[in-house]
């Protein structure tokens, strides 16, 4: 096997992860083994996720693998990475399950396909080889399918005790100015949300005895920033309990903590809220650097951005179901007609499907306006105790049932890979928790980071079955307005702002108030809002 070199972002192996780094060294695609139940593993973690046994041994493998999924990046993220390159997901032949996220190399761009056989080559940097793969035109065995890309079905547990979500109540909501580049700090963003929450639940800042941030502190570069101990510096605030936490279930989910902190009786009025701040960006390594951790299994192939992610599994759903670019474009089309009757949605222009199909390419079969708008400003709430339903100032929003279960491998390319990972678990457990069907929701507010996040949802919500999203869709009628399913009618993350997911919940408590004006949908009564695009995720219905 040849041996080349080019410039990469190194990983940072781990002592049980440096076998797989360096075996190209003597031309070996190594993958870890246990040696208890013969099974493969990777990336290996030390430990057999099959019987639990600790895994000291690599195999080598034959170095031919199967395309499972791939994206096209156009999009320029790193120094040294010149797009357009191919980013995949390849299946070795000793087990397909067991997966590589990759680079096709020394191929057409046009020409590579799903279903094609590969074999390795490496690239030397320093003391790492990486394995890239080439086609592979005359493959000695037939490839085969893997048996874990679509979800696995897995029962709900029953409920335990009383229901939670009957102690609780959404109180009051507030923001900030939502715009592309807000020449203000952080924390200016956040008091305001904060304090205007607080205002229309009709409390005041001594009233509220718990605090729940995402993400908290440390913050989270390109996604949101600051968290208590700011807050608390300008407000003064005196909780009881406080968090701030990257995994939970969704970004929603530390609105989930602060529901199970008042039922508890732990607290009776908690503050939730997300700042974000379009300035912020992912941080990688400069050109001598080296990155650790889940990133080092795919940003030294160049796939540095969830656009890519999440690109691969729209990729392989598309193959799998014989879907087409049509089917993202009516929902960013219908996320664009709704932010124009929205007066605080960022970009309101309307567009065509013309338009959608012209707009540059991002990461196949990603384009522009597949993309959510980064935008800077902040997002609270205030989840009280029920017993105070009756002396608010505005109508309390009820929580009917919330669906955060994980029934998925944690992982962006070894399990589910035709749809946005994590989201079947909390589906699943939402519908445990309620007599409510998909039929009773009269507005739906899904997670849209991309445009194939909200097929992912609908498809495991059970709005229709799987890979019936692009007839579901109709055109976009389906979720227009007066269709079955009104779609974010906000604009969302893609016209709207990317707003941790916030803006949805914040768009469903407007509707079930009836006070969204222009844009509201009639005899709205039920909602169901979802948070995460890969990470954790959670759902929740609400009601009048």
């Amino acid at each position: 096997m040849e041996i080349a070199t080019a410039y990469r972002v190194l990983p940072v192996p781990d002592r049980h992860e440096a076998d797989f780094w360096q075996g190209g060294a003597t031309g070996e695609l190594r993958v870890g083994w246990c040696m208890h139940c013969g099974r493969l593993r990777h990336p290996s973690l030390a430990f057999c996720d099959a019987c639990q046994a600790a895994i000291h041994e690599y195999k080598s493998l034959s170095g031919s693998a199967t395309v499972l999924a791939l994206t096209i990046n156009h999009q320029k993220w790193l120094p040294g990475y010149d797009p357009p390159y191919i980013i995949a997901i390849v299946g070795l032949v000793e087990d397909p399950d067991v997966r590589l996220t990759t680079n096709i190399v020394d191929a057409d761009l046009d020409t590579v396909r799903i279903g094609d056989r590969v074999s390795v080559r490496f690239l030397q940097q320093d003391d790492i080889w990486i394995p890239v793969f080439v086609p592979d035109p005359t493959p000695e065995t037939e490839p085969a399918a893997p048996t874990s890309d679509l979800p696995e079905t897995i029962a709900a547990p029953p409920m335990i005790g009383k229901r939670f979500e009957d102690s609780v109540v959404l109180s009051g909501y507030g923001s900030s100015p939502i715009a592309r580049r807000l020449d203000r700090s952080a924390l200016s963003l956040c008091v305001e949300a904060c304090t205007s929450a607080i205002v229309d639940a009709g409390l005041s800042i001594a009233d509220i005895d718990g605090v729940c941030a995402y993400p908290g502190s440390d913050g989270l570069p390109g996604i949101s920033s600051g968290g208590f101990r700011a807050l608390e510096q300008a407000l003064r605030i005196r909780p009881v309990w406080h968090c701030g936490a990257r995994e939970i279930p969704g970004q929603a989910g530390t609105i989930i903590d602060a529901m199970l902190a008042v039922a508890s009786g732990l607290c009776r009025h908690v503050l939730c809220f997300t700042t974000f701040a379009e300035a912020a960006r992912p941080s990688v390594r400069g050109p001598s650097g080296r990155i650790a951790g889940e990133l080092s299994w795919r940003v030294p192939f160049g796939a540095a951005s969830p656009a890519n992610w999440i690109a691969l599994y729209a990729s392989r759903y598309m193959a799998r179901f014989g879907a087409d670019r049509d089917m993202l474009g009516w929902i960013a089309v219908n996320a664009r007609q709704a932010a124009m009757r929205n007066p605080d949605a960022i970009y309101r222009d309307p567009i065509t499907m013309a338009d959608y199909a012209a707009a540059r390419l991002i990461s196949t079969p990603f384009g522009l306006l597949d993309c959510d708008i980064p935008c800077d400003g902040a997002i609270a709430f205030v989840v009280s105790s029920a017993a105070v339903a009756d002396d608010l100032p505005n109508p309390a929003t009820r929580i009917e049932a919330v669906g955060t279960r994980i029934t998925e491998v944690q992982s962006w390319d070894q399990g589910t890979l035709t749809h946005q990972p994590n989201v079947f678990g909390p589906a699943a457990h939402l519908w445990s928790r309620t007599d409510m069907r998909p039929e009773d929701i009269d507005v739906a507010l899904l997670y849209d980071g991309f445009t194939f996040n909200v097929v992912s949802w609908i498809e495991a919500l059970g709005f229709c079955g799987i890979g019936e999203a692009t007839a579901f869709l109709d055109g976009g009628k389906c979720i227009a307005p007066g269709g079955g399913l009104p779609l974010n009618p906000h604009g969302g993350h893609l016209s709207a702002g990317r707003t941790n997911g916030y803006g949805h919940l914040q768009e469903a408590m407007l509707q079930l108030r009836g006070g969204a004006g222009e844009r509201q949908i009639p005899n709205c009564n039920v909602a169901l809002v979802s948070s995460g695009g890969g990470i954790p995720a959670s759902c929740m219905i609400l009601r009048r």
